[in-house]
């Protein structure tokens, strides 16, 4: 290979969402020397699940997400999950405000906007459960501006466009937070690349595909190919981000190393029901989230959500699974097959054995009728018109099947951070609530692949710069988080 096919740089981060945007951006914001090199294959960043229209955009801080806060056996509701992913949620906006404070970033309007997040009950029992929730969480000062209210009146106000039409006897309950957020992760990670290509000793390529990844004495050897040229070429890293989305599993697989054995996935995509009408558009003005059906993933928890892409106002309705074996929504049928190992077939046989609910409840999706998706949406929005609602297919997700010693296999609905163990590659598998917490994985990543810089003064400095306060500091010191919020709401121009 002519020497000068092949060149040399700190960081290759595969993969241009909002994943690899943040690390890249977070790296060079705390040691500008740093080089970089961001490598996508398609023709652009953010389009696979950061795009706005394949995610929620929900900036999940465990306000009205009812899968955060199981109730125990004996009754009592576990409030850890929503109060980590809240405070988690606080260390995102602590950077994103940072990149608007310095000028760089424009208005942060295009990308994150306030929205009333609620949770809403049917029935009896889910009343019970609401109930038990808010009095759990209202009492921790991340939730403390929560509203409760069983009263129809009440509920008329906060959402309007779903209480004609119901029946008056139904019992029903719902939840506030007025503090929530819609987030357009496309439009963010667009601005972050953006950001990262106007610094020195930074690119961002597209149409680049890794097909080979070597480790050597001094990192890794990525091989590279050029989609639109065909040319090839050598690049030598001294650590590789793998944040592909549902591609990240397959060069997992190719890097070899033995932390991602045993690993596998299951791919599902998404579906929502998008209406564009105005008159409808206007009348519903939050994220409503309500409980997932008895035996359905937590994945599958329904919501009736206003959206803001690119200025323009939508509601979505969903999610509804459907089934293919691609990795990415443009990738190949092929993904899944080309993914069975003889180290993961294992755990994944276990979990197709211990996950038989998950199996039927996607075969009832994909064979779902549009009149049967309408019946869904009408347990929300009772006067719900056919002709007001469109499907739009949403992204890939990739689900995470590891080894578990008790059962084989099992089947994980969150993200996880496999680094190798002398930090010199690092990869992230799953799902929700991925992109809304990016900015924590990417902090965990750094303590895990990069420990000494981390001990320096210059990194310590520039990380108390960015970030006032953890998010340990923040579940734990009232003071602090109201300090913190207050600060990050007004540069995110949150309370205007």
């Amino acid at each position: 290979m002519a020497h000068n096919d092949y060149q040399t740089v700190d960081v290759v981060l595969v993969g241009a969402g909002i994943m690899s945007a943040t690390l890249a951006v977070l790296l060079k914001e705390i040691d500008p020397s740093i080089q970089l090199e961001v490598l996508e294959q398609m023709e652009a960043g953010a389009v696979e699940s950061s795009n706005p229209w394949n995610n929620a955009g929900t900036g999940h801080a465990g306000l009205c997400e009812l899968n955060y806060t199981p109730e125990a056996a004996d009754g009592s509701i576990d409030i850890k999950k929503s109060v980590t992913i809240n405070t988690q949620f606080e260390e995102s906006k602590q950077f994103w405000a940072y990149l608007v404070e310095k000028g760089t970033f424009g208005s942060p309007k295009a990308f994150i906007n306030p929205i009333p997040h609620l949770s809403f009950v049917r029935g009896q029992k889910g009343i019970d459960y609401l109930k038990k929730r808010f009095a759990a969480l209202s009492v921790h000062h991340a939730f403390s501006d929560m509203e409760y209210t069983e009263d129809r009146a009440t509920m008329a106000e906060w959402m309007p466009l779903m209480m004609p039409g119901r029946d008056p006897n139904e019992p029903i309950a719902a939840t506030r937070v007025m503090a929530g957020t819609d987030v357009n992760f496309g439009n963010l990670t667009t601005r972050m690349l953006e950001h990262l290509g106007q610094l020195p000793d930074a690119t961002v390529r597209c149409q680049q595909k890794v097909t080979g990844l070597q480790r050597n004495a001094d990192g890794w050897r990525v091989s590279v190919s050029d989609l639109q040229t065909g040319a090839k070429r050598e690049i030598q890293a001294k650590f590789v981000f793998l944040g592909a989305g549902g591609a990240a599993l397959s060069l997992l697989q190719q890097s070899g190393i033995p932390e991602g054995k045993g690993f596998g996935g299951f791919p599902v995509s998404g579906q929502w029901l998008r209406c564009d009408n105005p008159e409808v558009v206007k009348q519903h003005q939050s994220k409503v989230y309500s409980q997932a059906a008895v035996g359905s993933p937590p994945m599958s928890v329904p919501h009736l959500d206003t959206r803001v892409v690119d200025g323009k106002t939508s509601l979505l309705f969903g999610p509804y699974a459907g089934f293919t074996t691609k990795f990415l929504k443009r990738g190949s049928y092929l993904d899944l097959p080309m993914s069975i190992r003889l180290n993961n077939i294992g755990p994944m046989l276990a979990v197709a054995r211990d996950n038989f609910d998950l199996t039927r409840y996607l075969v009832k999706e994909v064979l779902q009728s549009d009149e049967k998706r309408l019946e869904t949406l009408r347990g929300f929005y009772p006067q719900a018109k056919a002709e007001d609602w469109r499907l739009e297919i949403a992204g890939q997700r990739v689900q995470i099947i590891k080894k578990d010693p008790k059962k084989g296999g099992i089947l994980q609905f969150g993200t996880e951070l496999v680094a190798s163990q002398d930090g010199t590659l690092a990869a992230l598998l799953g799902a929700s609530p991925g992109a809304s917490v990016t900015v924590s994985i990417m902090l965990d990543l750094l303590q895990r692949c990069f420990p000494e810089q981390l001990r320096s003064e210059q990194w310590q400095a520039k990380l108390a710069e960015i970030f006032p306060a953890m998010g340990t500091v923040l579940a734990a010191d009232a003071e602090r988080y109201r300090e913190v919020q207050a600060r990050s709401n007004a540069l995110l121009q949150l309370d205007a």
